[in-house]
Formats: structure tokens, C-alpha cells, sequence
């Protein structure tokens, strides 16, 4: 249909037609479609064809405690495939995970971490990667009730933000107060934010950061 346009002089189709062929022989190669390199115009192409090896791919490899840090040889074969395709890959040690499931205290699995060679739990870091890879972020609103966390695409605005609560708060939105959980948990409470001039007033064309 699309060489049929084409033929006729159609400057989107003949556009469109180079970029199914281009897809088309990855394919028909056995290449995934996020391995093909795309221009900033066919990216949206892309996102049309709705393609399930188009998506974003994180490789997790679960491998011993004494690879968890520095991998091992299955692990470089997977960074490899994923390399030629784009992909991210990630290491999680899932019996370590077990073990520190186990642990209530939060002390006690910084300690476990730290003898492990860990910062973080991988399960922490796997929720974290795969917002980015989402391009996902998150941001809190706080009252005396309850404090809860919104996930919101990135790049959005205030008011596109506050749509994720209600679509009534993004159609009458007017301004929000602002400020970045690091500097609340830093100083401590909301009126120390204030008072340290790191509350801000933002308007509707405010694109809300992760952490606020």
C-alpha cells in the first residue's frame, strides 16, 4: 500500500517505505527492531508499527554471590547480544536478595550489603534501572493522612504531573509548592526547607523533576 503511494510521488510515503525495508531486512535477519538505528523522524515511524522487539530491554543476569560484583563469562556473552542491540544489562545475585528479604532491620542489611561489597539491594537498583529505562520518575506529595508516590513520565509538566492524581487537579491547576525529598530528608522538616529557601513556587510550565 505504502509503495503503491510511493510510486505516485507521495514524499511521506516514499519516506516511509524506506524505513519499512530498513526494518523489514533487520527482521528478516533475525535482528531484533531496536537494533536498527533510527533518525530522529523515524522514531515516532517506530512507535506506529508497535513492535514487540522495538521495546526497551533490560538483561538481568542471576549469578553466584562471588559474581554479583564483577559478573562472569555467561555474564559477558549476555552483555555482548545486548551491546549489538542497545540493551542494558544488570547483575543481581537473587539467594543474596532471598537473604536479605529475611533481614527486618534496616541496619542489619546495610551492614550484610557493605560485607557483600553492595551498596544497595538489587532489587533496588533493578526497580531504579527500569524506571529509567521507562523513562519513568517519581515524585511525592505529603499530608497529615498520608504520604504517597506518583510515577510520571518524564519531561512532563506541573500540571501534567498533577493529572496522574486526578484529571481534575491538571484542568484546574494553578501553581504547586515545590521541593526535593533529598533537601526535606536533609534538613529535616518542611518548615527547614522554608526557611532555607529551597521551597520553591512553580507554575504551569514547571517540568517536574524526579525526587520533588
Amino acid at each position: 500500500k505504502v509503495k503503491k503511494a510511493a510510486k505516485t510521488g507521495d514524499k511521506d510515503a516514499v519516506k516511509a517505505v524506506g524505513f519499512y525495508e530498513k526494518v523489514t531486512k533487520a527482521l528478516e535477519a533475525g535482528h531484533s527492531a531496536r537494533s536498527v538505528e533510527l533518525t530522529e523522524s523515524e522514531i515516532p515511524m517506530m512507535r506506529e508499527l508497535q513492535l514487540l522487539t522495538a521495546k526497551p530491554v533490560m538483561y538481568v543476569c542471576n549469578v553466584e554471590e562471588t559474581a554479583v560484583i564483577t559478573g562472569n563469562t555467561h555474564v559477558e556473552n549476555v552483555r555482548k547480544i545486548a551491546s549489538a542491540e542497545g540493551a542494558s544489562v544488570m547483575i543481581i545475585g537473587a539467594a543474596i536478595e532471598a537473604d536479605i528479604a529475611e533481614l527486618d532491620d534496616q541496619e542489619e542489611r546495610t551492614m550484610f550489603l557493605a560485607d557483600i561489597g553492595l551498596e544497595e539491594a538489587g532489587v533496588t537498583k533493578l526497580i531504579r534501572k527500569a524506571y529509567e529505562l521507562l523513562q519513568l520518575q517519581t515524585y511525592f506529595t505529603a499530608g497529615e493522612k498520608e504520604v504517597r508516590a506518583w510515577t510520571f513520565p518524564q519531561g512532563a509538566t506541573a500540571p501534567q504531573a498533577a493529572g496522574v492524581i486526578h484529571t481534575d487537579f491538571e484542568k484546574g491547576f494553578i501553581r504547586a509548592e515545590v521541593m526535593n525529598f533529598t533537601d526535606f530528608v536533609h534538613l529535616g522538616s518542611e518548615a527547614a526547607v522554608k526557611e532555607a529557601g529551597k521551597l520553591s513556587i512553580e507554575g504551569k510550565e514547571y517540568l517536574v523533576q524526579d525526587g520533588d
